[in-house]
């Protein structure tokens, strides 16, 4: 089970603009002016594009800078994570309650750089449902779909199967993770909270959808209508 992390699990929308706004100025010594929207982008994308809409010109250089100063101004942050954000209604619910399926693995595949989604978590109490070495993170250079082929070769690598999508099932609320789902091979449970409407989830072609994950039992039933005990065991 490959989760979304940012409008799925957690919120903390403030913090991460208030780290992206020092990480731009340690970088390119000048004002953060326009933090272009994530829309379910990842790091390395948002990095690029808010460089170009502030006027800077990026080099082979700025990307690893910006990622490290990213990293360092949000782990200044950590302890407003819990006070500033919030859990998504049923969040932890519904990661206990999937993680009792049997064969179930989850892991999380984002457009956050990993040791920041490992903060989010863990301010929530959620990391410890998650295996943080399999999944996909914001850093790597790949599109979501691209990005979700490298997690299930990560679980590959690991278990010694295959990851199709018989077996993998993506958790998000963005039409590009549905999109991701889609191209990457993966069964898709969307949930509307995020920016997203459920109509433009469906429309975007989540196999369910979901109004959140407030109903533990809701999420459990989709994961399980769209892989099998079997499939599982195999993941």
């Amino acid at each position: 089970m490959l989760w979304n992390v940012d409008l799925t699990l957690v919120d903390v929308a403030i913090v991460t603009r208030d780290a992206y706004a020092e990480a731009f100025r340690a970088v390119t010594g000048r004002p953060l002016v326009k933090l272009v929207p994530p829309m379910g982008r990842p790091d390395s994308e948002i990095i690029f594009e808010t460089l170009a809409v502030n006027g800077v010109v990026a080099d082979d250089d700025h990307l690893p800078r910006f990622l490290d100063a990213l990293s360092a101004a949000f782990a200044d942050r950590r302890k407003r994570l819990a006070k500033e954000g919030r859990m998504m209604a049923g969040a932890k619910d519904a990661l206990r309650s999937v993680a009792r399926l049997d064969g179930a693995i989850q892991a999380v595949l984002t457009g956050t750089i990993k040791s920041n989604a490992v903060l989010k978590l863990k301010a929530f109490g959620l990391d410890k449902y998650v295996d943080f070495e399999l999944g996909g993170y914001g850093e790597e250079p790949y599109p979501k779909a691209s990005l979700l082929q490298v997690a299930q070769g990560r679980a590959k690598e690991r278990l010694g199967v295959p990851f199709t999508s018989a077996n993998t099932v993506m958790i998000g609320d963005s039409a590009r993770d549905v999109q991701a789902a889609r191209i990457g091979g993966a069964g898709m449970v969307a949930v509307a909270s995020g920016r997203a409407t459920a109509a433009e989830l469906r429309e975007a072609g989540a196999d369910i959808v979901l109004p959140d994950l407030s109903n533990a039992a809701e999420v459990v039933a989709a994961v399980a209508a769209l892989t099998s005990p079997m499939d599982r065991k195999a993941g």
